[in-house]
């Protein structure tokens, strides 16, 4: 009878602590359900104003004054979609060349090239803006690279600045495909394919080319090298070393050479070319930069998008 009252207190003690510890428990699933609806939506408002342009365009003529130099950046591929877009690029240019404060533009290129298409009017659109802004010139700063469509670009600017170890040039056009018609034939495979048109599937790598089919691709990447070469001459000018052995046959040169064959016109930085030529040290930076939603995203489609055929034809300044 002695030991009730103390065994009665030990099972109202334990009582209380399991009470305590579901509480506990409780109210720690309730803290981590509100977080995690709470990290769901910043993610939902985020989203939300990326889709709606809110984050992600940078523009930064809009917060600084007083004379200066435009700066706008063509990096990586020039393609649809991609940074190098022709969209984005001559959307910054023309901000660029349409702020009172701005005396000079400078595109600093580091570019393999890409499409004929956006390149080319990334170049007319240069065209159009020296005209429509005569007081104002543009330059070209080159990186390490601009080749093929790049050049395409850079041939549109008054002038076009490198250090001695960038590559520059690689003026001609390439078409990538394969031929996988003697594999198939040898593993007993039967293409399918049905057109209505007897050149409608001429480049399809499990059939095989005929003479004139390749004789047509060769003609008109012919015709887009000769747009190619027009461009490179009415850019350059007299400057221009025509007689430079294989100019225009998808050689590529140091800066150092360049400057010897007329494709650019001497060394030179995106800091020195401010200074120095357009003397307004101040740079800034008109580039349209994607926000982290519209990397994932582009990434997400070109993973899901891409075809076959896509991939492994595939026409591009080289």
């Amino acid at each position: 009878m002695d030991q009730l009252p103390t065994q009665t207190g030990w099972e109202r003690e334990l009582v209380t602590k399991l009470a305590q510890t579901n509480l506990n428990e409780a109210r720690a699933k309730r803290r981590w359900s509100i977080f995690f609806k709470l990290l769901w939506l910043a993610l939902a408002v985020a989203i939300f104003a990326a889709f709606m342009g809110w984050i992600g365009k940078a523009s930064s003529s809009a917060d600084t004054f007083g004379r200066h130099t435009a700066l706008v950046k063509l990096e990586g591929e020039i393609a649809e979609g991609g940074k190098a877009s022709a969209e984005n690029i001559n959307a910054a240019l023309a901000a660029a060349f349409k702020d009172p404060d701005s005396v000079a533009v400078v595109l600093n290129i580091n570019s393999p090239g890409g499409s004929p298409v956006q390149s080319s009017r990334i170049y007319n659109e240069i065209k159009r803006l020296r005209k429509d802004h005569q007081d104002k010139p543009i330059y070209v700063v080159v990186d390490e690279l601009c080749a093929s469509g790049g050049y395409y670009v850079a041939a549109a600017a008054d002038k076009i600045f490198v250090d001695g170890s960038s590559l520059v040039g690689s003026i001609g056009v390439i078409y990538q495909g394969f031929g996988a018609d003697k594999a198939m034939e040898k593993l007993g495979l039967e293409n399918r394919t049905v057109t209505a048109g007897d050149n409608k599937a001429f480049m399809d790598p499990f059939a095989p080319m005929k003479p004139e089919q390749k004789a047509h691709l060769e003609a008109m990447l012919a015709d887009v090298h000769q747009q190619f070469i027009k461009a490179v001459k009415e850019g350059r000018g007299p400057r221009l070393k025509e007689n430079t052995p294989g100019l225009f046959s998808g050689l590529i040169w140091s800066g150092s050479k360049a400057i010897d064959n007329g494709l650019v016109d001497g060394l030179g930085t995106v800091d020195s070319v401010a200074r120095d030529i357009v003397k307004a040290e101040d740079l800034v930076d008109y580039t349209i930069e994607e926000n982290n939603f519209e990397k994932f995203a582009r990434r997400i489609g070109m993973s899901f998008g891409a075809g076959v055929m896509q991939a492994v034809n595939k026409t591009t300044w080289k």
